[in-house]
């Protein structure tokens, strides 16, 4: 394949000019890389090179100022602003800065393409009098400033340019038209002989520019375009060089160099759709495999086009091992590296100048992977959860952890909103993170180019506030921040024209490849759509030549079918899927295509293969092990509520019992329910207590009202270990536990009200017994805590309480062989069920009693009991627990309990509904 930079170096030999008397310039510095590799490659001898320049930096040459960068820019057009600006209309820099940059982008526009200043702004001035009825005298005072603000603008425009000017520097479109004027003497003294190739969308500027040196002969230039785009007159690839070549005066006089014919070249053209972003990054990795696999393909002459840049990690992270070599032209953003967010996180944490730090915030920063040298992290976490601390302060956390007290310092130290300590705090952050890599960390290269990119960023912060003071706020610093995150990129270093080259679809320009593959190619990606950042109507940009959306929709049109052009094998992909902000159709450049008909497309789609994955439950065979494990646990004593865990499923008692895994611990923002119970609990114990063996009166219920408040909060405090208690949700949970507690109470009094004895025989009973297996060698124990025994008008209760909802049909019993085996139906049956067989067992209790379950969310059903019914009929058989009762559940107790210790039934996972 001929390369269009070949063709250009060869037709400059026909025209014998000397190559170290030209002056090549191209849309980017990429592409100059590949024409110096070209033009050494060619010679025979040693010469001196030409030189190579970009647009930008040939019409920064060109107008005698120095680009400013996008912040630097920002910050003196505050100063102007603030200088021209009435007190009482000024604008903090913070908010200033979240339409200054619009305003610029403007500026650069009006520019880039000569529009006279006092056209355009009084235009936008008598458009927004017009919109806002100017004349009106009501007029309300935003409505007077945002006139205001119009009449300014070109005050603003002009300053501001006159300002930069007499500094010698400029933003892009200034020093753009300053090219412009002072091309005339920059002709008159030139001795080079300039070629420009592989240009496409000019601004008026480089128009002007080129155009003047080609009518003085002083350059030639070569544009690449297909006779297919350029002769059909819809077609966008060829909307702006079909103007060029009909209305600039030189092509009245000279030929159009070059419409070439390549394009209708056979090629093979595969258009895949693949679900989601990441899908098509992993497909690109497997279509990599597949070219080598062939080794029909040279990497040299392949490249992996991202049409979304976003996508360059997971790009990265999808090549496979057989890519020895890869160049990446796009650089890697500053915002995508760990170390951002951890920044930008901490610069969120001090906006309020809190007093107390929000524990995830603590956790989240002292958590992440570049302080792991630096601090012990799990135990400053399991402090914290530990005593459920939902807000804590730096003085807590020093004094928690003193050994770290300078870091804990830099890191939550009050930084008073002053801009400057936290720029200083940052870098000495920073500091700290590279000593203890190199201490501890011998190959932390790539850690240590993060922390020397981020160490210039905060340096270049630090110039910039300390230039322009503006920087009032925290808040106002991350905005900053965040503007130059998205501009810095680390840069990759390689060998530029080795391996597969993986760029952006700006950096292909000029450039041939016999082997594509293009990513992203959606609508609202290529083109880009209809986006209008800009505070000039769209009918305003018509009229003065200024390009909207359709002018970049065809610049994006014309690298597309540039991509394709001298190519033979093109991949496109496309996401089929539908994402929050695109909408999974493919683009309208596929669309088009398909109905030029000059190739023939190959249509996939492209979906990973997901394998049918068997659900093989867990089983966990007893060893001597898990044998003598479960012989301790079994002397001291199975639970009612281990027993139900095995019932629900026996891994879950594996993991607890055998292996002695606990719940894990994290901190209560929202009181739990298990802790709401255990407050109910503890506050009912407290109350009822100091009366047992007596008779509850009216007396003693009526001043345990009087209590409630205290013992919960008491308790609250207690079990929850947390200042957050009355304030929120939680404070709603607080209620809740008084009323629940004083609900029951109520309903006590009304009992005893309406001629009802009770006498409290028990309050959180500790009860255990022995229970006699022949078929095991060792003694089983059952241990429980029953909440309450009583006797209502002579009649002995066991009482367990709920504070989740239980209804009648959780204690009624059909099928003594379901009660080990269905959870959901029968564990509130058989809890109860355990503790009156544990009670008889001791002798506490003698048969008949009554068993159940007072649920406080369902108090109004009262004392819920136990009892047997006829599955056929649903009729109650027995509500009273006598002995053939327990002698039913006993046969079964033992069953299970058989079952746990069997050493050749293993411990098999059940499926959770």
């Amino acid at each position: 394949m001929v390369t269009f930079i070949e063709d250009v170096l060869n037709d400059l030999d026909k025209k014998s000019h000397k190559l170290h008397q030209i002056l090549f310039i191209l849309p980017s510095r990429r592409a100059g890389t590949f024409l110096k590799y070209q033009i050494a490659s060619r010679s025979k001898s040693t010469f001196f090179s030409p030189r190579i320049l970009s647009i930008e930096d040939f019409v920064s040459e060109l107008s005698n100022l120095t680009p400013l960068n996008n912040s630097e820019a920002l910050f003196r057009f505050y100063s102007v602003y603030k200088g021209l600006t009435d007190k009482d209309q000024l604008e903090s820099f913070e908010a200033f800065s979240k339409w200054g940059q619009i305003v610029l982008q403007d500026f650069n526009e009006i520019d880039r393409f000569l529009i006279k200043e006092e056209h355009i702004f009084d235009y936008l001035k008598a458009i927004q009098e017009i919109k806002h009825w100017s004349v009106e005298p009501n007029q309300t005072e935003f409505t007077k400033r945002y006139l205001s603000f119009w009449n300014k603008l070109k005050q603003y425009y002009s300053e501001y340019g006159s300002t930069l000017k007499d500094d010698g520097v400029g933003y892009q479109g200034l020093i753009y038209k300053e090219a412009v004027n002072n091309l005339e003497p920059y002709m008159n003294s030139s001795h080079l002989h300039h070629v420009f190739l592989g240009f496409n969308a000019l601004n008026r500027a480089e128009e002007q520019i080129i155009q003047g040196l080609l009518q003085n002969d002083l350059a030639d230039i070569y544009w690449d375009i297909d006779v297919s785009f350029i002769k059909n007159t819809i077609h966008d690839a060829g909307h702006f060089l079909r103007d060029y070549k009909s209305k600039w005066p030189y092509f009245q006089k000279n030929k159009f160099n070059w419409e070439t014919k390549q394009y209708q070249n056979e090629k093979y053209i595969e258009v895949l759709g693949c679900p989601k972003q990441i899908g098509q990054a992993k497909y690109a990795g497997q279509l990599l495999s597949k070219l080598i696999s062939e080794k029909t393909h040279n990497f040299e002459s392949t490249a992996l086009v991202l049409g979304d840049e976003s996508l360059l990690t997971p790009i990265l992270n999808s090549l496979p091992k057989e890519v020895s070599a890869a160049n990446v032209t796009m650089g890697l953003p500053l915002s995508s590296i760990p170390l951002a967010s951890f920044f930008n996180k901490l610069f969120s944490v001090h906006k309020k100048s809190p007093l107390k730090f929000y524990y995830k915030d603590v956790l989240e920063l002292l958590g992440h992977p570049m302080l792991q040298f630096l601090i012990s992290f799990e135990a400053l976490k399991t402090h914290i959860q530990s005593h459920n601390i939902v807000y804590i302060s730096s003085e807590e956390l020093k004094s928690i952890a003193p050994q770290y007290k300078s870091l804990l310092t830099l890191l939550f130290g009050s930084w008073d909103n002053d801009t400057s300590k936290s720029i200083e705090n940052s870098i000495a952050l920073i500091y700290k993170i590279k000593e203890s890599l190199n201490a501890k960390e011998q190959n932390a290269r790539l850690e240590l180019e993060y922390l020397y990119r981020f160490y210039r960023l905060f340096n270049e912060l630090s110039s910039i506030n300390s230039k322009y003071p503006f920087l009032d706020s925290i808040s106002a610093l991350q905005s900053v921040y965040k503007e130059l995150l998205d501009t810095e990129k680390l840069d990759f270093k390689g060998e530029p024209l080795k391996g597969l080259q993986i760029m952006g679809m700006l950096e292909s320009r000029v450039l041939d490849f016999e082997t594509v593959i293009i990513t992203s190619v959606n609508e609202g990606i290529l083109p880009a759509g209809k986006s209008n950042n800009s505070f000039i109507p769209f009918d305003v940009k018509k009229e003065n030549g200024l390009p909207t959306y359709k002018e970049k929709d065809a610049v994006y049109t014309y690298h597309f079918y540039h991509l394709l052009q001298r190519a033979k094998n093109i991949y496109i992909l496309y996401n089929t899927e539908v994402d929050a902000l695109n909408s999974g159709e493919k683009s309208r450049f596929i669309t088009q295509l398909e109905v030029e008909g000059l190739h023939k497309i190959h249509h996939k789609i492209a979906s990973p293969s997901i394998p049918v994955i068997e659900h093989n439950p867990i089983a966990i065979n007893k060893n001597d092990d898990i044998i003598k494990t479960l012989k301790v646990v079994a002397q001291k004593g199975f639970s009612p509520s281990s027993l139900t865990s095995y019932i629900r499923n026996p891994i879950d008692f594996y993991h607890k019992k055998v292996l002695g895994i606990k719940d894990t611990e994290d901190v209560e923002e929202t009181v739990a329910a298990n802790t709401l119970g255990s407050v109910i609990h503890n506050t009912l114990e407290d109350l009822y207590k100091p009366l047992v063996n007596t008779f509850l009166s009216v007396e003693d219920l009526l001043k345990m009202k009087g209590q409630i408040n205290d013992l919960v909060s008491l308790h609250f405090n207690d079990i929850y270990k947390s200042d957050a208690i009355k304030q929120g949700k939680n404070l709603i949970i607080f209620e809740i536990a008084k009323r629940y507690v004083s609900n029951f109470i109520e309903t006590e009094l009304a009992q005893i009200k309406n001629g009802n004895r009770i006498k409290l025989l028990a309050v959180e009973l500790d009860a255990k017994i022995e229970v006699p297996i022949k078929e095991l060698n060792f003694s089983v124990n059952l241990t429980g805590k029953v909440d309450r025994v009583d006797e209502y008008n002579g009649v002995t209760r066991i009482i367990d309480y709920k504070s989740g909802k239980v209804e009648r049909r959780h204690l009624e019993i059909y099928d003594w062989r379901e009660i080990i085996r269905d959870y959901d139906a029968y564990s509130k049956a058989f809890q109860v069920l355990c503790y009156a067989y544990i009670m008889f067992k001791d002798g506490t209790i003698s048969l008949p009693v009554e068993a159940g379950i007072i649920s406080f969310k369902n108090l109004q059903s009262g004392f819920l009991k136990f009892a047997e019914k006829e599955a056929s009929n649903s009729r109650s058989k027995n509500s009273d627990i006598t002995s053939d009762t327990l002698t039913a559940f006993e046969e079964q107790l033992k069953s299970l309990i058989l079952e746990i210790c069997d050493p050749q039934v293993a411990f098999v996972e059940k499926e959770i509904k």
